[in-house]
């Protein structure tokens, strides 16, 4: 307590020998957000900053630096959100997630009446799908030490029961038939060495935030997942719903008897979904799929494009190279912390 005083953050609990100032780790989860510094380059930085003629001199303090960083994310991620000073509160499942705070909210910034005074058609929620072939992870060598800090509270979903709905789903490997292919391909590829091939993400159609607690992991092209636990969210207040994604066509042949046949994935009786296709991705689609999926002859829609995640992804890709053999817990506190500040 008496380092913390000092606003030093000790490196060990007990009998501790190093410590970092918080400035130091404020700077290094700044320059990872804003520059996508890895934590071995802000290192490399600081032994410059110490000794420029000499920075092998400087004692090797990266592994503390590491293990520090990670807990001084997680503390101010829960004192942000309300939960530093409450040690029985957990989060939950996407508790320390910023939402999206212009998108229709039943009790938030919708009226009281809105049902009676809005058309239906005007208040409906609208999420685009879209896969991150990028944002690959490689298989860690020794996955039973890897300790989770936050797994879940974020906008990637809990490791378990994500795991648990992977060796009960029986996906297949499906080919596309129509002329766009890569995502329904790319998602099906298994790698020997990847643990997965990319992520898949939800995000509101209007204004790019991603949805907490609905970015998985793709290791059976797990679209369903995803998309199955965005649907239900607020589904009793707001029924109808615009899903975008740029293989509907195809995605849509067989999912709802996917849905059917896991309980895992569940959809609310009375939603209505409305389904439709990027923009911009028509041009490698059959002409067939233009009047079922444009988005210009949807009632609602507005002047959407529907690739709003492709320019989400352009920064986070930057992200990706050094996330890719972290491992799965920090990769996912890493990736969380990314999209909350895209947020």
């Amino acid at each position: 307590l008496d380092l913390l005083h000092q606003r030093l953050f000790p490196a060990s609990i007990s009998k501790p020998k190093t410590a970092f100032t918080f400035d130091v780790l404020d700077h290094l989860l700044i320059d990872a957000l804003e520059c996508k510094t890895s934590t071995m380059s802000f290192y490399e930085k600081l032994k410059r900053f110490t000794n420029n003629a000499f920075p092998k001199m400087v004692p090797d303090r990266y592994r503390e630096l590491m293990r520090v960083s990670q807990l001084w994310r997680d503390l101010k991620h829960r004192k942000w959100f309300g939960f530093g000073h409450d040690a029985e509160k957990d989060p939950g499942d996407g508790g320390l997630a910023l939402s999206c705070p212009a998108c229709s909210q039943p009790g938030l910034n919708l009226p009281a009446q809105w049902k009676v005074w809005c058309d239906r058609d005007t208040v409906m929620r609208q999420y685009v799908m879209d896969g991150n072939f990028t944002a690959q992870h490689m298989k860690m060598n020794k996955p039973e030490l890897d300790a989770a800090l936050s797994g879940g509270t974020g906008y990637m979903v809990s490791e378990g029961p994500y795991q648990s709905y992977l060796q009960q789903s029986l996906h297949s490997k499906e080919r596309s038939t129509c002329s766009i292919n890569r995502a329904i391909n790319a998602a099906s590829i298994n790698k020997p060495n990847l643990r997965s091939t990319g992520i898949g993400a939800t995000a509101c159609a209007q204004h790019g935030c991603f949805v907490p607690h609905f970015v998985v992991d793709f290791q059976k092209g797990e679209r369903d997942y995803s998309i199955c636990n965005a649907l239900g969210y607020d589904s009793e207040r707001i029924t109808k719903v615009l899903v975008i994604y740029d293989v509907w066509c195809q995605w849509s042949v067989n999912f709802w008897s996917r849905v059917k046949n896991s309980p895992a994935l569940l959809l609310p009786p009375a939603l209505e979904i409305i389904p439709a296709v990027g923009k911009f991705h028509f041009a490698a689609h059959k002409l067939s799929c233009f009047p079922r999926y444009s988005l210009n002859f949807v009632k609602g829609a507005g002047h959407l494009d529907g690739e709003i995640l492709e320019t989400l992804w352009a920064p986070f890709n930057e992200t990706s190279p050094t996330a890719r053999s972290m491992t799965q817990a920090h990769r996912q506190e890493v990736y969380d912390d990314h999209m909350r500040d895209s947020n």
